[in-house]
């Protein structure tokens, strides 16, 4: 069986190792324009050794942002800005992905550290959210957002596409689509969250219906050497596990045959309500369970940690790739840590030769 260090291919990509940094939002922009802080965090995160580093929550429209501080991807301006992030990500060894999304009724609110609520109507800073349905998240987040018409349909998929393009443009090796969390898609994914009463509403067909057409959209530019992957919550721990892990694994299989290469497998977080069994890689199972029904490779992230723990998910099979985001946030050499702790003899060189060589003459 591979670990840990093992390269991964797939499509015209390969991984050096099977160590990904998932999507991490920093809130750091401003208009959506990556700045120099972005500069040098994903940077930093290439030089440290992963095998993929997936550039954080980036909106395909204005209306997109889950705050006024996250990073877009809908005019040649932010483009521009991404261009020298992107070739310093592939001269760095590592394969740059980007997730791209949109926010839906979790939209327009404070950045984390100032309330993580949504802004108040009336300030010059917001603006109006749109969903599905009109019905309100709940608990910090409960403003009212605007029910989608079928043209606001049209313009946000439209909208993933013209993102999608200039991703490609960009030279991103991998592309993720925002299926998760309670953002946009998952809302009309959820019962939560769609009361709709049209084709995108109602059965679970039509409720599938807005995210099957977006990756259709979005294979169609996407180049097929280059992975096209999606997070995507699968579960949503509200006492319906069962029934909706079963609908999400078929309509990941729908996925597949649309054209999706790799899924990360996370939760649906469309309900303030659910009681989430927090603790060491609780998602992997559900992972497992993703490939097993789906053939999809998986990742998943929550809670793994620790460089025996990561290796064991791909030593037992659990896991095609692992993905972390807060020890690289904390180290973002992880790789160098966890290769001297399970005494890797197939880590390569996951460090520049500048770090390397002194770390490994001086240990």
């Amino acid at each position: 069986m591979p670990n840990l260090f093992d390269s991964f291919s797939l499509k015209g990509s390969t991984l050096r190792n099977r160590i990904a940094v998932g999507p991490m939002c920093q809130y750091m922009a401003q208009d959506g324009v990556p700045n120099d802080w972005h500069s040098t965090h994903y940077t930093s995160l290439a030089r440290g050794g992963a095998g993929l580093v997936t550039i954080e929550a980036t909106a395909v429209s204005p209306e997109g942002r889950i705050t006024p501080n996250c990073l877009g991807l809908w005019n040649d301006t932010q483009a521009e800005a991404f261009a020298p992030i992107v070739a310093a990500m592939h001269k760095a060894g590592t394969l740059p992905g980007i997730q791209i999304a949109h926010a839906g009724r979790k939209a327009s609110a404070n950045v984390p550290w100032e309330g993580d609520n949504h802004i108040a109507a009336d300030d010059p800073r917001s603006w109006q959210p749109i969903a599905p349905s009109a019905i309100a998240f709940g608990a910090e987040l409960n403003r009212v957002p605007q029910a989608m018409t079928l043209d606001d349909i049209a313009r946000v998929q439209a909208d993933f596409v013209r993102a999608t393009e200039r991703a490609r443009d960009l030279g991103f090796g991998s592309l993720m689509l925002h299926f998760a969390h309670g953002y946009l898609a998952q809302s009309f994914w959820s019962a939560h969250s769609n009361q709709r009463t049209d084709a995108y509403g109602g059965s679970v067909a039509n409720r599938g219906r807005f995210l099957l057409e977006t990756l259709r959209a979005v294979r169609a530019v996407w180049p097929e050497d280059r992975l096209l992957c999606a997070r995507f919550g699968v579960i949503e721990f509200d006492g319906q596990d069962e029934e909706t892990l079963s609908n999400s694994l078929d309509l990941v299989k729908q996925m597949k045959a649309e054209g999706l290469d790799f899924i990360d497998v996370s939760i649906g977080f469309s309900t303030p309500d659910a009681t989430i069994p927090w603790g060491p890689a609780f998602m992997a199972p559900y992972a497992h369970r993703t490939r097993q029904e789906t053939g999809l490779p998986v990742s998943t992230s929550w809670y793994i940690n620790e460089a025996r723990q990561a290796d064991a998910l791909i030593r037992n099979d659990i896991l095609d790739v692992v993905t972390m985001g807060r020890p690289f946030l904390a180290n973002p050499h992880w790789p160098h840590e966890a290769a001297r702790i399970l005494h890797a003899k197939n880590a390569g060189s996951v460090l520049p030769p500048s770090y390397a060589y002194w770390l490994s003459r001086y240990q």
